[in-house]
């Protein structure tokens, strides 16, 4: 029986997948994590690990019922002791939910956390969407200032400029705080009651469950009442008021570009004050690439002390679509520093003692172990990209010397035996930085 891989879901390969397929290669995949923690290390961001499911209530009580992660997308399972468990579909309130339950709030004031990880959600696969995808995520913890906001947004934009994105697009709306939400509720709500009868079956739901949840939806037939709806920038109170104005003002003084989107709420139910989503024209209709905002209730919600947080995902499969889409070019794979083709079962055997010598010393080495013709075996060095390459055999092997080429020049050096292993950390420790490793 031939077996084929689940709808929505996708390997990550070793070997360069179809040209269409292209990042789906897992050097890609490697280069963007390196991008990762190095970024995370600048901004003083930890990482942190959470389990690929969680209790059902988690995402309900935090993500929102009428959101439609909840009400449509979750991979929700009874096990065995009847309790309903969901894989993740998002990674803020699996972190928040560690963040109260370990007590990390009595180790120090303020927090920022990082996370690379799987999320899972029923949804029709589309350019960048999958039933599973992977996200980049952070979360600022402690601190309710404008600068906080903006400190995110711009880790944000810096990783997507470390990896050579072009045309970036960040757009940052209000939801105001309770007292200007709850004014800008009662104004939708007089809004959408005049077209009621005309509005998608989902959004007649959420007018009288989250009327809020109505801009963020997809209908075609709800689009031109959600253009005509009024503006939360209408409703803001005086220190919501002050709290955006303060970001946009943070935001241009970092030279970041940025465009107020007043119809921006995100899709989960925590968000309060700034929101934010970066986009970029290479995936269709749906084409921001990542996003976040602040959730100051959130911890409170979920039973930690009331502290502010403010955090971000980004999705790595579209990030990847739209590098390949926009031409970015990736390093050069990782190959062997050198490459040992051995002549005969003796040579094989002193092949491997070197090879296992040199990784030992951390220095990337292989040996061909395949058996086939000389030039068979030098093709392979090529196609692994080494630095060096060395052929031994009998001759070799008599004479105690032979010939290190030099794979990029194709010139050619005579070393003792004897004092090979030296010699390739030594030229390891001359070239390195100059060759990938």
């Amino acid at each position: 029986m031939e077996y084929s891989i689940p709808k929505g879901v996708f390997d990550i390969l070793p070997e360069e997948p179809q040209k269409e397929d292209a990042w789906r290669n897992a050097a890609h995949w490697e280069y963007i994590e390196k991008i990762i923690r190095e970024l995370a290390k600048d901004y003083g961001c930890r990482e942190i690990r959470t389990p690929i499911f969680e209790r059902t209530e988690l995402f309900v009580r935090s993500v929102g019922e009428t959101s439609d992660i909840v009400s449509k997308e979750m991979y929700t399972f009874t096990d065995k002791a009847d309790r309903s468990l969901t894989l993740r579909p998002e990674g803020t309130a699996p972190v928040i939910r560690s963040f109260i339950e370990n007590r990390l709030y009595t180790q120090r004031p303020i927090q920022k956390f990082f996370y690379i990880a799987p999320m899972f959600r029923y949804e029709r696969p589309q350019a960048g969407r999958y039933r599973q995808h992977h996200q980049f995520g952070m979360e600022a913890i402690g601190v309710c200032s404008a600068e906080q906001d903006v400190e995110v947004i711009d880790l944000l934009t810096e990783f997507y400029r470390r990896l050579g994105l072009k045309n970036l697009k960040v757009a940052i709306n209000t939801l105001g705080d309770q007292d200007s939400r709850a004014a800008y509720r009662e104004a939708l709500h007089k809004h959408f009651q005049l077209h009621l009868d005309r509005l998608s079956p989902d959004s007649k739901a959420r007018f009288s469950r989250n009327i809020m949840r109505i801009l963020d939806s997809k209908s075609p037939e709800d689009q031109e009442f959600i253009a005509s709806a009024p503006s939360v920038l209408d409703f803001l109170s005086p220190a919501a008021k002050s709290h955006f104005e303060k970001v946009c003002a943070l935001l241009s003084a970092l030279g970041l570009e940025w465009e107020i989107a007043p119809r921006l709420v995100r899709g989960l139910d925590y968000y309060s004050h700034t929101v934010f989503e970066v986009s970029s024209g290479q995936l269709g209709a749906q084409n921001a690439i990542g996003g976040g905002g602040r959730y100051d209730g959130l911890i409170a919600s979920l039973g930690g002390p009331d502290i502010p947080a403010v955090g971000f995902g980004t999705g790595l499969e579209r990030i990847l679509q739209t590098m390949e889409k926009q031409g970015v070019q990736f390093p050069s794979p990782p190959g062997p520093f050198i490459y040992f083709i051995p002549l005969g079962g003796q040579a094989s055997l002193q092949c491997m003692k070197w090879t296992a010598a040199l990784r030992h010393s951390r220095i990337p080495a292989e040996v061909d172990l395949s058996g086939k013709k000389l030039q068979t075996c030098l093709q392979t060095a090529n196609l692994l990209q080494a630095v060096f390459c060395l052929v031994i055999g009998e001759d070799e092997q008599r004479s105690g010397k032979a010939q290190l080429k030099e794979m990029a020049t194709h010139q050619s050096k005579e070393i003792v035996l004897d004092d090979l292993v030296g010699i390739i950390i030594q030229y390891h420790q001359e070239k390195k930085g100059k060759y990938h490793e």
